[in-house]
Formats: structure tokens, sequence, C-alpha cells
């Protein structure tokens, strides 16, 4: 969206649409300078000031606070110091150590922490995303942290050569996703700093073939994995497992699944930043399979960790609150993480399901100019359910027979009548059930069947 000169008050503020993407700003006609920067998910007042230091004219940029916890009048009234201390010159020595470096000495610590700030966090990449990427800078390539960009863009057989070390000790993979985030630093930086060469390094890199791991489990496969993960003794990572297997979600997105994004009545669980970021949030049709599966976890989940269940729904004892850890030793479970992603997806064509269908629930960008017309929104509530319910039936028949073995106290799941959570949530009562409170007498027996 286009930035804009109106005249700010709370009102205003608040009748501000969220940026589609990027940023904009919404200039203050009363006081020039005092503006409000609108992103995706925040408002935040900010002045622009300019100020003369050693002749020369310049300017700086100060953050007053979210429009969330300041009003308007009270933001206009701080805007008015700080121009009068940036006027002054009080934040020249504040502006000057941000101002960039001489081109030459762009160091890639540098570039990196540039590239973290100015690109992926206002994109609003997810921490995931950014953890990954810090992960190549700082483990494969810690050694040239404090090496000028110019020396790689001027030397690009370094580059190369790094390329083939990581392919040997680390693999294909990884040294391919090194290489795309220099690449991608390497370009960032490069906007400011034009007398860095423009051929970026990594041209040099002979890329490594990938090819898409193979790890899905087949239908036969079934019911030796359902009776390996009975038998996990950890509870809610157990259950975790299962829900990855039945929605084909990325298991980075459930491990953070809320109580509160989760709508028991209307059976979804809403993914507010996967993959992609918040721009690709979505919803996921619950079967009654995966309900069951989700009650489960959370019953665990207030017995073992009260405080943390309260927010989420696979809680732990990390610092996050919810699993941060899914790995599982192979010999206890052979498939875990995105292998049931990819099971989720064969096992989907063998069920027949269509390939539209499976786009849909796995949050898939539909192909073609015909499919983009599709509007998921409009097929959530009963084609894509009923889609999600016959898959999740398919799964749990072809694993029957891992049902067979003697009790052991493990819950047989998911072996209870589908019928007692679909009479649940079609009761009118179970839309006043807040799931993320111990239950009182006054809720169904049934939402809390396991």
């Amino acid at each position: 969206m286009a930035d804009q000169r109106i005249s700010l008050n709370d009102d205003v503020v608040a009748r501000l649409p969220f940026a589609q993407g990027g940023q904009y700003k919404a200039r203050d006609t009363e006081l020039k300078g005092f503006y409000v920067l609108v992103g995706t998910r925040r408002k935040t007042f900010c002045v622009y000031g300019e100020y003369w230091n050693e002749g020369v004219r310049k300017s700086t940029r100060q953050t007053i606070g979210s429009a969330a916890d300041l009003t308007t009048r009270a933001a206009r009234k701080l805007a008015r110091d700080h121009l009068v201390r940036i006027a002054a010159g009080e934040f020249a020595a504040e502006a000057a150590a941000d101002a960039p470096p001489p081109a030459a000495g762009v160091t890639l610590r540098q570039a990196w922490d540039r590239y973290r700030d100015s690109h992926l966090r206002r994109k609003e990449r997810s921490e995931a995303t950014i953890r990954g990427f810090r992960d190549h800078v700082e483990r494969y390539m810690a050694d040239w942290l404090d090496e000028p960009l110019m020396t790689l863009g001027e030397h690009p057989r370094l580059v190369a050569d790094r390329h083939d070390k990581i392919t040997r000790e680390n693999g294909p993979f990884a040294a391919n996703g090194c290489m795309r985030t220099l690449r991608a630093i390497y370009n960032h930086a490069r906007r400011s700093a034009r007398q860095l060469p423009p051929d970026n390094p990594t041209t040099a890199v002979d890329w490594n073939v990938e090819r898409r791991r193979d790890s899905a489990m087949g239908v036969d496969d079934l019911p030796r994995w359902f009776e390996q993960a009975r038998s996990l003794r950890h509870q809610i990572r157990r259950e975790f497992h299962l829900f990855t297997l039945l929605s084909g979600s990325r298991p980075g997105a459930l491990m953070q699944a809320r109580v509160a994004d989760l709508d028991l009545a209307g059976r979804i669980l809403h993914i507010p930043r996967p993959k992609g970021g918040a721009k690709r949030a979505f919803d996921i049709p619950l079967s009654r399979a995966m309900v069951r599966c989700l009650i489960r976890a959370m019953r665990v989940s207030r017995e073992l960790y009260p405080e943390q269940a309260e927010t989420w729904i696979f809680a732990a004892a990390s610092e996050a609150g919810h699993l941060v850890e899914h790995k599982e030793d192979r010999t206890r479970l052979f498939k875990w993480g995105n292998d049931l992603r990819q099971t989720y997806r064969t096992v989907g064509q063998a069920a027949g399901l269509s390939d539209i269908d499976m786009h849909l629930l796995m949050n898939h960008s539909l192909p073609g100019v015909n499919a983009g017309y599709i509007t998921r929104a409009k097929l959530l509530d009963d084609h894509l359910r009923e889609a999600q319910e016959r898959l999740s039936t398919y799964i749990i028949d072809a694993a029957a027979k891992a049902a067979s073995s003697p009790d052991d106290g493990i819950p047989r799941w998911p072996q209870l009548p589908a019928r007692r959570i679909g009479d649940a949530v079609r009761d009118p009562r179970a839309r006043d059930v807040r799931v993320g409170r111990p239950r009182n007498r006054h809720e169904p027996d049934e939402m809390m069947a396991a």
C-alpha cells in the first residue's frame, strides 16, 4: 500500500488497514516528521528529523512506541520532544553507529545482521527460517564472519572450495543450502554497496543434484508404525506423531499449535504461521480421529505441564513451553517428522483423494491458472472435512492389525467409536467449552472421550 498523509488521531490509526506485504507510512499533517509505520501485524509511531553534523545535513528516524500502547496525543507529544533532541544533535552518535560501513569493508557478519533484521524479520519470516539461515552462516562459514564480502566477491574459488568441503563432510543438501544463504546475503548487501563485484561468488559453485527423499510409508507399513508408536512412553510426543500423520502438516508448525487456535465445535485447527509466514496461514479441517488425538494431548499436557498447557496443545518443559524436539530413535519409531507428511500424501493417493484436494489439505499452492480460482475457505466446512475424514478412516483401517496386541496400559488409539466425538461436536453446548482449562461437571463427557 502507498504512503499517505492524514491527520492522525486514535480513530484514524485504529482504522488503518494492515499492510498485505512489507510496510507503509501514514504521515501526520499536523506535525511534520511524525508518522505511523504500518506493517502486516503491528502499527508503530515514529518520528523523522534532520540535523547538522560537521557542516553536513543528515537525518535519522526514531521509534516512539507501539500504537497498541500509546495514544496518538501522547505519541505526538513525545515526537515533538524527539524532534527537538534530533535538531540538537543528540542522536548523531547513534545514527553514525547505525550507518553502513564503507562498501569495501562490509563483512559477512555485518551483511548477515542487516539481511536478518532488514529483510527476514521485516518480511516476518518465521524464527525457524531465521535459525536455518543463522546455522548456515555461523556454523559452516564461521571463519568468514569477519572477512570482507569484497574478498569473497573477488575470489569466488574460495566459495566453490567451501561448497565442496561441506558436501564431503555434511552432505549435498547442507552444502547447497549454505550456498543459497550466502547468495541471498551477498545480493542483499550489493543493493547498498555497489562497489561489490556484480557477479555473485556462488556462480562458481557446481551445485549438487538434489533428489526428493523417498521416505514415505505405504499402506502395508502402517500396522508396524502404529505398533511402535503405541509403545512410546512419552505420551505427548506419541499424540504429536499421530497428529502429524493424520494431518500431513509440517512438524515445525504443529509443535507451536495453540489452544486458542483450536475450534473444537467447528473442528478446525488454525495454523497462523506455517512455512512462508503469516500470509500462508490456513485452517486444518479435523477428522474425528484428529479431534480425539488433540483432546488426549491436551489432557496429558494439563496433567504434566498445567501452566504451559494454558497456551500450548503439545506442552513441554522447554523454554518455549511447547515441544521443540520430535526426533525419535529409528529403532523405536522408524518414521517421524516429514516422513509422516510424505506418508500422508502417499496414502492419500492410495485412498483415492484428488490432487487438488491433497494440495488444499496440505496448504500447497494450487497448480495452473484454472485451479487458482478455487477459494479454499468455501470448501473447508464440507468438502475438505469429508476428504480429511475419508483419509483418516483409511489410515486407521489399514493399521487395524496394530490394535490386536495385549493391553499394556497404553491407550489403544485410535479405537474409540467415531460417533462419540461427532455427537459431542454437534452438541450445542460444546460451543461453550474452553479446552484450555480443566473441564467441569457441566461439560459433556463425550468431549473428553479418549
